[in-house]
């Protein structure tokens, strides 16, 4: 059968099948191969994108900045300080306006129930650049790369979420292994996992009866064993400085460290991040905090440029899954 995705929103993984998901990520293998040829694309010719931006970002704003230039679009970006929603102006009439101007709206914020109304009112396609809940563009950009590095289907691999196991990209991870009919395993401390919101995981075990995936969560090493995927996020955000030391003793056994690695007993296991990452003290925040006396890398140095990482091809398909998701619905 057909996929025609023209005019959907992409809000959440879980609103599309294993086998939609499937050609969007087919459409990205091809539109990246298209790309390192020097072939250059018109599908997004004559059309308008713009990018609401609640919260910063690189490399979303890049993706989506990139990928349509390429394929022949034009951009307007705002952040929270060039647009009027929610101030002077309703999220409502803010999207029917931009719904009149614009073929299609990526929004990056906080509250998913804001990208479900701009797709709700606005008329055109409504792509979710990250949520509190959720940032599905970043699990099809995982998905090109483990395809890219792993030999095996997808429905065989084995993810491993360690650290905090309720937070955006962890319920993305489980949407996408239970869409794709994958092992997932939310490694991190008992207190977290009691804290994942029941909502989610009813969604996700719903859709795993369907599909064959395996969702599991655990507090114990041993789970990391057979794992052909270690994942990691940054365990504190710039604003969250106050809950620093009760996250770092409470993740810091969750550290993805070579011995994490061996205990995978793979030799072949990839590392993945979404970025941005603790993983020296070349940062700001991570000095700070260490002159403080906390260490907040979620991962080791010696993890992050070694040769399992491939958080560098991961950051690259954002951009590749992000122009096919564009010319999916809007092309």
């Amino acid at each position: 059968m057909a996929v025609n995705l023209k005019g959907r929103s992409f809000l959440t993984l879980l609103d599309f099948t294993p086998e939609e998901i499937r050609y969007m990520l087919d459409l990205a293998h091809d539109l990246k191969a298209k790309k390192r040829a020097g072939i250059c694309g018109n599908m997004l010719k004559g059309k308008n994108i713009v990018l609401l931006f609640e919260k910063t970002s690189t490399r979303t704003r890049c993706a989506f900045e990139v990928a349509a230039h390429d394929e022949g679009a034009h951009v307007t970006f705002l952040d929270s300080g060039s647009s009027q929603m929610g101030k002077k102006e309703s999220l409502e009439d803010t999207a029917k306006v931009l719904g009149r101007f614009f073929d299609g709206i990526e929004y990056r914020g906080f509250d998913q129930e804001v990208v479900e109304k701009l797709a709700q009112h606005s008329g055109v396609p409504v792509w979710n650049g990250l949520t509190d809940v959720d940032h599905p563009t970043q699990i099809l950009a995982d998905m090109l790369t483990i395809e890219e590095h792993i030999s095996k289907p997808l429905n065989k691999v084995k993810v491993v979420f360690c650290g905090d196991v309720r937070n955006n990209m962890a319920y993305a991870w489980m949407y996408g292994c239970a869409k794709m009919g994958m092992h997932f395993v939310g490694f991190g401390p008992d207190k977290l996992i009691k804290g994942i919101e029941k909502k989610v995981l009813n969604e996700v075990n719903e859709v795993a009866k369907e599909t064959g995936a395996v969702i599991e969560l655990s507090s114990k090493p041993g789970c990391l064993a057979g794992a052909d995927v270690l994942y990691s996020d940054i365990w504190a955000s710039m604003g969250e400085e106050d809950q620093i030391p009760e996250r770092v003793k409470l993740l810091t056994p969750f550290r993805i460290t070579e011995e994490t690695l061996a205990a995978t007993n793979n030799p072949d296991v990839i590392f993945l991040h979404c970025l941005p990452s603790f993983h020296d003290f070349e940062t700001t925040m991570a000095k700070t905090q260490m002159d403080l006396g906390y260490d907040i890398r979620e991962v080791t140095d010696e993890v992050f440029r070694s040769k399992h990482s491939k958080v560098f091809d991961e950051a690259e398909n954002r951009m590749h899954t992000i122009k096919a998701v564009m010319v999916a619905t809007i092309g």
